[in-house]
């Protein structure tokens, strides 16, 4: 077993309140129908991650195919800066092929992250093996990834449907194997945020008397949409690695979304007490080139970096924002990557906003004229919805009298 310090070790023992944010897009992530990447989109996505400052890429799963293990080689020999780590079930060949994918990273940046089912169900039904063969392979399998990795993270898998005595005994073996970072993945978006909460506290209790460089990790899948509050649950309880994707793809409904917790991390410090190393400008970038790659869009409504995130068409909004832009948004457009805010013209937009804006295109607006130009702007919007600077241009000058080619020429 190497005694050398991995870089997820330097991290942790520099910063106590500091969260690893680990991005498992081009693993997780494209295992979801729909999101398969090739090599050349994985070394694109992983500069971007690299820019954000993303600690932890998990570049794959290097047993999955010759494809997959080429493409993590790939990205550790042209990408430098963060952690590179590949997925590996509780067995020596995937983790020796996780050792070829990853041996051009430095060593100090290599990590080998095994797995193996530990509830009833995955026992019985995929496994077939009983609570102490399970345990024996999770132990086997450590040790022999840390005989060729400094730095091991261990998961059980399915753990909150897991026997909360077994998955304690299960996670306390593996750290005694020699894993440094212990996974407690809700595979299946099961649990609740304050179960969550109280999990990773019990298991830091017990765990850390003996190991207390370790670090806990959650890894929460969206079933029934609580992806990211049960992460932030997790991070609560004493987790201090997230494991996420951008735009919260993955695995059925999708991973902990990567802007969303990031944001919630940075926006509520005042709550969680805890930072990460990311650059958020970079978020939006982030968002759009993943939507590139995998030929995919996400709702207008998408938190942090949907199209909506920082528009805003209601008068009552409009109005507040025109004030001061704290009345309606928490967290700056620039701060994730927008240029600024937006407001969008439509039949919710009071005068103020279209007073502003029709100033903006050279017509200043007072008293009657903008009491017409309202009713029009009112009128028009119920017959199409947005209304763009060439159609309030078009009711502005219906107002003033002014010839139809005027309207058409701001088009």
């Amino acid at each position: 077993m190497s005694d050398r310090v991995s870089r997820t070790a330097e991290i942790a023992a520099a910063d106590p309140n500091r969260v690893i944010v680990f991005d498992t897009t081009m693993r997780d992530g494209e295992q979801a129908p729909g999101f398969s990447m090739s090599a050349n989109a994985k070394v694109k996505l992983a500069g971007v991650l690299r820019d954000l400052g993303v600690d932890v890429i998990e570049a794959g799963f290097a047993a999955a195919s010759p494809g997959d293990e080429e493409a993590i080689r790939r990205v550790t020999g042209e990408v430098e800066g963060p952690i590179f780590c590949s997925l590996s079930r509780a067995n020596e060949a995937d983790i020796d092929a996780s050792y070829r994918a990853l041996q051009h990273a430095p060593r100090s940046h290599r990590r080998c992250h095994t797995f193996i089912g530990t509830s009833p169900i995955h026992r019985t039904a995929k496994l077939k093996m009983s609570t102490n063969e399970v345990m024996s392979n999770a132990v086997r399998s450590v040790e022999y990834a840390r005989s060729m990795f400094d730095d091991v993270e261990f998961s059980a898998e399915d753990a909150f449907r897991t026997e909360p005595e077994f998955l304690a005994d299960i996670m306390e073996a593996a750290a005694d194997a020699g894993a440094q970072t212990l996974n407690v993945p809700d595979t299946v978006g099961y649990a609740a945020p304050e179960e969550v909460r109280e999990r990773f506290a019990a298991l830091a209790d017990r765990i850390k008397r003996r190991h207390p460089d370790v670090i806990f990790s959650a890894h929460c899948h969206d079933d029934l949409g609580m992806a990211v509050a049960n992460s932030l649950g997790a991070v609560m309880g004493g987790a201090r690695q997230v494991e996420v994707a951008i735009n919260g793809i993955g695995e059925r409904a999708g991973n902990c979304s990567l802007e969303e917790i990031v944001m919630a991390l940075k926006v509520r410090e005042d709550r969680y007490g805890v930072t990460t190393g990311c650059d958020t400008r970079h978020l939006v970038r982030a968002s759009k080139i993943l939507c590139e790659l995998t030929e995919t869009v996400i709702a207008r409504n998408k938190a942090v970096v949907g199209i909506n995130a920082f528009a805003h068409e209601a008068g009552i909004h409009q109005h507040g924002m025109l004030a001061d832009s704290r009345t309606y948004e928490i967290m700056r457009p620039q701060d994730v990557g927008f240029e600024g805010s937006w407001f969008v013209l439509g039949k919710h937009s009071g005068r103020h906003a279209v007073a502003k804006r029709a100033e903006v295109l050279g017509h200043v607006l007072t008293g009657e004229k903008l009491a017409a130009v309202l009713a029009g702007f009112k009128r028009r919007a119920d017959e199409i919805g947005e209304i763009n600077d060439a159609e309030l241009l078009g009711v502005i000058a219906a107002v003033d009298g002014t010839p139809e080619p005027v309207y058409a020429a701001a088009g």
